[in-house]
Formats: C-alpha cells, sequence, structure tokens
C-alpha cells in the first residue's frame, strides 16, 4: 500500500533559526516558508537526493504544532509522511484493519496541494504517519 518516503516533519520553535541552519551550516537547497493555515502552520521544505524534511511552526491561535512545541519546547520530529496510490482505498484498508484516521476521515489537501490524511500515532508505534496521494 505505501510507497515512498516522502518527507519527515519536524516542529521547531524558531523556523528561521532552523532553515539556516539546514541551508547554511548543511547546506541543503531550502525552499520559502508557506504558510497553510488549514493545517495551522507554517512550513518549510528541505530538499535532499532521497526525500525532504519538512519544518513545522505554529500558524494561528489553535495551532496543533504549538501544543506539540509546549511538551517539546526544543522541537522534535512531529510525523513521517508516506506516498499512495489512492487515499481513499488506502483511508478504507487501513479502518479495515483497526488503524484508527485521524479528524473526519476525509482527506485535507496538504502543503504538496494533494489530499492527505494522518493515521493516530498510538496505531503505529508511536508515530504520527501521514499519507499523501501522488
Amino acid at each position: 500500500m505505501i510507497g515512498r518516503l516522502n518527507h519527515v516533519a519536524i516542529a521547531v520553535p524558531d523556523l528561521e533559526a532552523a532553515t539556516a541552519q539546514y541551508r547554511d551550516t548543511l547546506g541543503a537547497s531550502v525552499r520559502a516558508p508557506q504558510d497553510e493555515p488549514d493545517h495551522g502552520v507554517t512550513v518549510v521544505f528541505i530538499d535532499l537526493p532521497n526525500t525532504k524534511i519538512e519544518l513545522l511552526y505554529p500558524l494561528g491561535e489553535n495551532s496543533p504544532i504549538a501544543g506539540f512545541l509546549e511538551k517539546n519546547p526544543a522541537g522534535g520530529i512531529h510525523h513521517i509522511c508516506y506516498e499512495v496510490e489512492d487515499i481513499l482505498a488506502a483511508r478504507d484498508q487501513l479502518k479495515a484493519a483497526g488503524a484508527r484516521v485521524l479528524g473526519t476521515g476525509e482527506p485535507k489537501i496538504g502543503a504538496h496541494g494533494k489530499p492527505v490524511l494522518f493515521l493516530h500515532p498510538k496505531d503505529f508505534n508511536g508515530c504520527l504517519v501521514e499519507l499523501e496521494q501522488v
């Protein structure tokens, strides 16, 4: 069902500093910040040869990332994202297997302009999993 690793998302308390660290210290190709109000985040994508890193910073008062940073003030890995060919078929197969889909269970449009869903971390060894249709 799952395809390649699309990205690893890291919540950061200082987006400018984290962006500079990847760009200046590690020499990575860093994209411009992108506000995603439907998800309550500002994202910066870092392109790597085999995948991407997604830096997450809170946007708005109800940002889920704000809560994550309250518990993890230094930041940390927030989720991993896998690609799927058919997000609805993947959702249905996962639900039938007992996995919990977060939110309404209906895909939202993610930062790449494609449908995404999140799966409960308690069902995946403590890791929040995002699925993105490609």
